[in-house]
């Protein structure tokens, strides 16, 4: 903006004075030119667009950072999974009826991972067999309890082997008190022979053929 002076000539009374007097004109800036405004146009739209390219490439890392932190997860449950199963499946030995057998979910990547499995096995026991049921029981027990975390299932089979293990254990305990008492009777049927056989007359007709006089009594010495 310029100032520019301008002298005025007056007239006061008949004399002629000479007052300079100074008028300010306000001048408006020159207009841009637009080559200007098309440059400055240009800048703020490059600005935007490098804000907007920026602002993308966050979004962008931030969904790579979540899809590789999924694919992580995704892989260290299958790794958990798979061992757990194969766990079961090798203590377990032949009474493993089926599997491992797995459930499995698309990751962000494509690729399918195991996220649950499962063991069949048998806890049934042995038909007129206490012993055999037992040694299955505890062999059950151990491939239930397998992995390094049991999950409630695993718990519950482990405590099904367990009382059928009970189980085995009351009926091996009553076989062997029958056998004891067996063998009890049988042999107090053998003494019963034996005394018997001490107290025949020695007169009777059939004591010569036994020839039991002397050792019978020595045999039930030692029973006694």
């Amino acid at each position: 903006m310029e100032i520019t002076s301008h002298q005025n000539l007056t007239t006061t009374r008949g004399v002629e004075t000479s007052r300079p007097t100074t008028s300010y004109t306000r001048l408006t800036p020159p207009a841009e030119s637009s080559t200007s405004i098309s440059n400055r146009s240009n800048s703020i739209n490059s600005d935007d667009e490098q804000q907007q390219s920026q602002a993308q490439r966050r979004e962008e890392q931030q969904y790579q950072q979540a899809v590789d932190r999924q694919v992580r997860e995704l892989s260290a449950r299958d790794r958990e999974v798979r061992a757990h199963e194969a766990a079961h499946a090798a203590v377990g030995g032949r009474y493993v009826t089926g599997g491992p057998s797995f459930t499995y979910q698309r990751g962000p990547n494509g690729r399918f991972y195991a996220i649950g499995g499962e063991v069949s096995i048998d806890v049934s026991a042995v038909p007129a067999n206490p012993q055999a049921t037992l040694d299955k029981a505890e062999t059950v027990r151990r491939a239930a309890l397998a992995p390094a975390q049991p999950s409630p299932q695993d718990l519950r089979v482990a405590a099904s082997a367990t009382q059928l293990a009970s189980r085995a254990r009351v009926e091996i305990a009553i076989q062997q008190r029958e056998q004891r008492l067996e063998q009890q009777n049988a042999g107090d049927e053998n003494n019963q022979g034996l005394v018997e056989s001490n107290n025949v007359p020695t007169g009777f007709a059939g004591y010569a053929s036994t020839g039991l006089a002397e050792p019978a009594r020595e045999v039930f010495d030692i029973v006694a």
